[in-house]
């Protein structure tokens, strides 16, 4: 059982360590195996907006966790307190993956754990924590930031984004998918997406899209083609790809690309189905372009990743685990 530890202090953004909490406290329904032990770790008492909190252990418990995650912090303008830091600090020394979210960047920043790394936080603090972070390489434009053993997500959306990706790695893709399905949120969205897009949301005209995007995962099996989903939502596809820009931040190919790779960690994950049944499966048509396409964006040939996804279910959470690698 991995524990999650949430290191809180008074200032910290109750959303974001809602959300954590949410994610981690509880397995969904059908899923077998051992949760995650989460634990809230503080000096004492800690007030978050108008919600006060009793943590479960010290600050300087941290370093017994295997993930701590540190919040949103309210005020950017403040150092964050001196106590959180070392223990922050001493966590990742110990072993721990750091996670921040949001304006926890700032946090994990001051105790010198993203000096030379990329980073990201809310789109409206990154100038902040690059002119107080020199050293830190601040990406305004992302939705999250994998390093491995150090993660930094974006503000609110982007942190439940980057908690699924927590658990995708640790637990697989159907798994973080059954959490997005309890939790009615996207069961993803790739840390490189732009943080806001010009529609989040689609407006009454993008009505073809949203009735378009169902449709397509349902028929991931086939050959299809910007062309055909062109077809399916009667507009040209220099249109759709305006909408789907305006509505996903991606273009239709790269959108279809995900879906069918996403579909294929969880036939690898939950079946013994040959490669050459998973890319017939996926509609990638032959197991070489899945190979490809799979090793491009996963980090690992299919089958290396069903034999990892299957050593972390017998072992926990696999120590050499390879850093995610990003489309």
């Amino acid at each position: 059982m991995d524990t999650v530890a949430l290191a809180v202090t008074d200032g910290m953004l109750h959303f974001e360590l809602a959300l954590a909490y949410e994610v981690f406290d509880a397995a969904p329904d059908g899923v077998a195996g051992p949760w995650y032990r989460l634990v809230v770790c503080g000096p004492g008492p800690v007030r978050a907006g108008r919600f006060l909190l009793e943590p479960d252990h010290g600050l300087d418990w941290l370093p017994h966790a295997d993930t701590v995650i540190v919040p949103g912090w309210a005020d950017v303008d403040e150092d964050p307190p001196a106590e959180l830091v070392d223990a922050v600090r001493a966590a990742h020394e110990a072993g721990a993956r750091l996670v921040s979210l949001c304006t926890g960047a700032f946090v994990l920043a001051s105790a010198g754990l993203l000096d030379g790394l990329r980073a990201t936080t809310h789109w409206a603090h990154t100038r902040a924590l690059a002119d107080r972070h020199p050293k830190v390489e601040v990406d305004p434009d992302v939705l999250y930031v994998d390093n491995g053993s150090v993660l930094t997500s974006a503000g609110k959306a982007a942190a439940m984004d980057l908690c699924l990706h927590l658990i995708r790695l640790d637990r697989g893709s159907a798994t973080a998918n059954a959490v997005a399905r309890r939790l009615v949120v996207p069961p993803h969205r790739d840390g490189g997406q732009a943080q806001f897009v010009t529609a989040p949301v689609p407006a009454p005209d993008h009505q073809p899209l949203a009735e378009l995007l169902p449709w397509v995962l349902e028929r991931l099996d086939q050959p299809l083609t910007v062309e055909d989903l062109a077809r399916r939502a009667r507009m040209s596809s220099r249109h759709l790809g305006r909408h789907f820009r305006a509505a996903t931040g991606t273009t239709p190919l790269q959108w279809l690309l995900i879906q069918r790779i996403r579909r294929a960690q969880e036939l690898l994950e939950t079946t013994d189905d040959s490669v050459d049944a998973v890319a017939a499966a996926t509609g990638m048509g032959t197991a070489t372009t899945l190979r490809r396409h799979f090793n491009r964006t996963v980090g690992l040939p299919p089958n290396t990743y069903r034999r990892t996804f299957r050593r972390r279910n017998r072992s926990g959470r696999d120590d050499g685990r390879q850093q995610h690698q990003r489309p």
